[in-house]
């Protein structure tokens, strides 16, 4: 009993860090975030800790938090992708497919769309407009209405014609 209440209170407090988090108040989400992994480690914890270290440029110490939160709940698809991201950020294009893809497998994901795009963002910087297309087709499947994905879609067609 005593370790679910702990566990209710870490979610609570992950709550309280995206909160601070959203509205740029960093440093109080950074040590709700790290109060929340004191009193019971998530890996929502840790991918947010490490969504917060990217937001202060430190990329390595985010990519470190998603590979924690991986290791304690590997069906959670948020670290995969944003560890996606950030070696998207350091122009690691290659390195970052294989993590988005894992993103797209995992069984505990919202919004389950962004691998798509990122993977569509991807292969759209490497020339491959073919396979672009199907990952930014595949998020308009599963978000439909994305501007983000009915722009790409449009723009790389008028490239095929």
């Amino acid at each position: 009993m005593a370790d679910w209440k702990a566990y209710e209170k870490a979610l609570e407090l992950v709550q309280q860090g995206m909160a601070h988090q959203m509205a740029g108040r960093l440093k109080e989400a950074t040590r709700l975030y790290k109060e929340s992994i004191a009193l019971y480690p998530t890996a929502d914890a840790h991918t947010y800790l490490g969504w917060t270290y990217s937001f202060q440029g430190r990329i390595d110490e985010a990519i470190a938090e998603c590979e924690r939160a991986i290791s304690i709940d590997p069906d959670f698809g948020n670290p995969y992708n944003d560890i996606g991201v950030y070696l998207m950020q350091q122009q690691k294009l290659d390195e970052a497919i294989p993590w988005l893809e894992k993103a797209k497998r995992a069984s505990r994901y919202e919004p389950r769309h962004f691998p798509y795009l990122n993977l569509g963002r991807i292969y759209a910087a490497k020339g491959m407009i073919k396979k672009a297309l199907e990952e930014f087709r595949e998020a308009l499947k599963l978000n439909p209405g994305d501007t983000m994905a009915t722009q790409a879609i449009a723009d790389l067609e008028s490239k095929l014609q």
